[in-house]
Formats: C-alpha cells, structure tokens, sequence
C-alpha cells in the first residue's frame, strides 16, 4: 500500500504508546503511519486552543486525500475536518471518538468545584486530598490553559452537526468504553450516512494500552476496506 496512515491521538500526556501500534501496522501488515502528535494536549503550550485551531493544524499536518484515524479527541478534530472541508479527507477511522454533545451535570459539577478549590491545590499537604475529592482525572489534574482547551472542545460539540459528514467513515468501538460511550459510537453512525460500525468485545476506551497486536488488527482491516473503496460511497 503505498498511501499513508494518518494517526491523530486523544487527550494524554504519553501518546508514545501509540508508536508500538504503528510499528506492528508497518511490520506485519506493510502499512505506513504517521502519529500526528496533537499540540496542546499530549505536550506542553501556553496557548489555549479552540477547535478550529486544531482543524487548521490537521489540515497542514494530512494531505489532501489522505486516509486519518482519529482517536478520542483525535476523533472529534477529524469529525469538524470532514464537515468544514467536506471532500478533503480520502477516508476516516473513528476510534472511540469524541464528538458527540451530550448535557453532563458530572463534567459541569467537576469544573465548578475545580475552580473553587483551585487555591487550595497550591498548598502541598492539601493537593492529594482535593484531587481526591474532585476525583483525579486528566482536567482536574491539567495546566489552566490546557483546562480551557479541552474545555473549548467539549463545548465544540453543541455546534457539530455529525450528519453533515461525507467522507467514507469506519466506526470502530469497544463495548466497554466508559469515556465515550457505545451509545456514542451508535449515534455517529446512525448520522454518518454510509458509515460503518464494528464493536469489539471487551475493549474499553484506550485499547492501545492493552493489546497492541489487536488494535493493529482491527486498523489494518479498516484502512485496507477503506483503501479498496469497499466503504461508503459520497
């Protein structure tokens, strides 16, 4: 296959698991990927980043044509791609992807609550304590700055009309993601016309860390699907 496989990861601070899935895709299946480390979010940045910043940066980051997996989050910034730019990507892999809005009285406690005991988290003896409370969790735990980008994220959705998407699209999802949902997964393939699901048994949100022989599996298959042009059709 001489194309590239482009990888947009999720919300981590390590996204070098990831390297491990595309050397298994390189050595056992010959297909070429590219993790897109996604600024902001896996590394370190004074910038507080807004969805549209991130397509922009995707778009200069995949050619025109180009086949990406979006993981998570990566999922979410290829959805805004697909429907802003409608015939620029050649195919997509949706993994577990964030991007559909839903209202969550959790998320809106945890970032009102983080905010109050913000000034205690500055007191050493107190800081374990108060992520325990809050529970510990990538937001709580984050830069202010990166907060307020994920934050920008997560509100995006409210304006993401997933129907709109035309780009050939392969739904992958485990059963037992507790990040984002199998409902979800369900829903993007219900507005994405064409699209395909596959659900994995006993996968949960970031199967990467847990089986990287499986997950290479499951994307080579896509990608070659998608590559054949035996998914949807615009």
């Amino acid at each position: 296959m001489s194309q590239k496989l482009y990888i947009i990861h999720g919300w981590t601070y390590k996204p070098e698991p990831w390297e491990e899935v595309i050397a298994n895709l390189k050595s056992e299946y010959g297909i070429n990927a590219e993790l897109l480390r996604v600024p902001g979010l896996g590394t370190q940045s004074s910038k507080i980043y807004t969805i549209e910043d991130y397509v922009e940066w995707a778009k200069s980051k995949i050619p025109k044509g180009s086949i990406a997996l979006g993981h998570s989050n990566g999922g979410r910034i290829l959805l805004n791609l697909s429907v802003k730019d409608k015939d620029y990507l050649g195919g997509m892999i949706l993994l577990d992807a964030a991007g559909v809005w839903e209202e969550s009285k959790k998320r809106d406690t945890s970032r009102k609550l983080s905010k109050v005991f913000a000034p205690l988290k500055k007191v050493k003896p107190l800081r374990k304590i108060v992520h325990k409370i809050l529970g510990a969790n990538d937001y709580d735990n984050a830069p202010e700055n990166m907060k307020q980008t994920l934050t920008n994220m997560l509100d995006s959705d409210k304006d993401l009309d997933i129907s709109l998407v035309k780009t050939p699209t392969a739904i992958v999802w485990g059963d037992e993601d507790q990040i984002t949902p199998l409902r979800q997964g369900q829903k993007m393939h219900e507005l994405i016309k064409g699209s395909t699901l596959t659900v994995k048994e006993g996968w949960r949100h970031s199967h990467y860390l847990r089986s990287v022989s499986e997950l290479a599996s499951e994307i080579a298959k896509q990608y070659k699907t998608l590559t054949e042009g035996k998914s949807v059709k615009r």
